[in-house]
């Protein structure tokens, strides 16, 4: 029997929705907005929306890209949307969020990479909500330094960019980044000053030792926030897990993450890159 078919009880979820949550679904869909809670098939997303908080997903719905664990549409992408910039900072707005987190597609076929739509967005969030602090979620933008230098310029509180997976997984799952490229960028994030995040999933067949070498190499680039979560398969066209992690060890690599030298460790199970991010904000 495949270990998807004994699903552990911890990973049992109910999505639930009170009429916070129904306002913000309401919000997402007359705007024409896209979240990575939707998109992503979130696990979190009840939690998260009863809370009055979303991970807003930006540049569209379909990515250049085909990343063997992501639920993400893959393809063409469309024209980019003028009008999502405004759009996005006025939902923040009518949600009346403290805290937002703003995720992309990755748009390989833009000249820029995306990264000029990005700066209009993060600009109208802040103009239209001086008081909410943001996180932003960025792809690697091919590793291109003056790219990049153009979100951390914007000065969203923090960046974050995530590995996904260790170091031998890397080519396996992800279908351009490297985990070389990602950790780049994630040093240039952390050497601005801007707090630097990434993230992992477990159950894909990585090793203890593993988690523990790439826990070291976030360190070593300055990382200060690390999230680790529990993979699930969102479809049959995504890569099978291989395990299911129980919630103790989640907690030991918390406790050894904290001992290392992270400043936030988010790890359990049902942790997603955008988890309780509120937290994450250096005060």
């Amino acid at each position: 029997m495949s270990v998807e078919n004994r699903k552990p009880d911890w990973l049992k979820i109910k999505l639930q929705q009170n009429k916070l949550s129904v306002q913000l679904s309401d919000i997402v869909r007359k705007h024409r907005l896209h979240t990575i809670c939707t998109s992503g098939n979130c696990p979190n997303r009840g939690e998260c929306w009863d809370c009055g908080t979303a991970t807003f997903m930006i540049c569209g719905d379909i990515c250049t890209r085909s990343c063997k664990f992501c639920n993400v549409k893959t393809g063409k992408p469309l024209q980019l949307d003028k009008n999502e910039p405004k759009n996005i900072a006025n939902s923040v707005k009518l949600l009346n969020l403290k805290h937002v987190v703003i995720t992309s597609v990755d748009r390989d076929d833009l000249a820029d990479l995306g990264t000029s739509h990005w700066v209009e967005v993060i600009n109208a969030v802040k103009e239209t909500n001086p008081d909410t602090t943001m996180e932003v979620l960025i792809p690697d933008f091919q590793g291109k330094e003056n790219l990049i230098d153009l979100i951390i310029n914007a000065h969203p509180e923090v960046i974050s960019h995530n590995l996904e997976t260790v170091k031998r997984l890397s080519k396996t799952i992800r279908s351009k980044a490297t985990y070389e490229t990602s950790l780049n960028v994630i040093r240039q994030i952390a050497a601005s000053g801007i707090t630097a995040k990434s993230g992992i999933m477990l159950g894909l067949g990585e090793t203890r030792s593993e988690i523990l070498e790439t826990m070291d190499d976030l360190l070593a680039a300055r990382c200060s926030v690390m999230t680790i979560g529990q993979y699930l398969r969102p479809s049959k066209q995504n890569i099978e897990v291989l395990e299911y992690v129980h919630p103790k060890i989640f907690e030991e690599y918390h406790n050894i993450g904290i001992e290392k030298g992270f400043a936030h460790v988010e790890s359990a199970p049902l942790v997603r890159s955008s988890y309780h991010a509120e937290r994450h904000v250096e005060n």
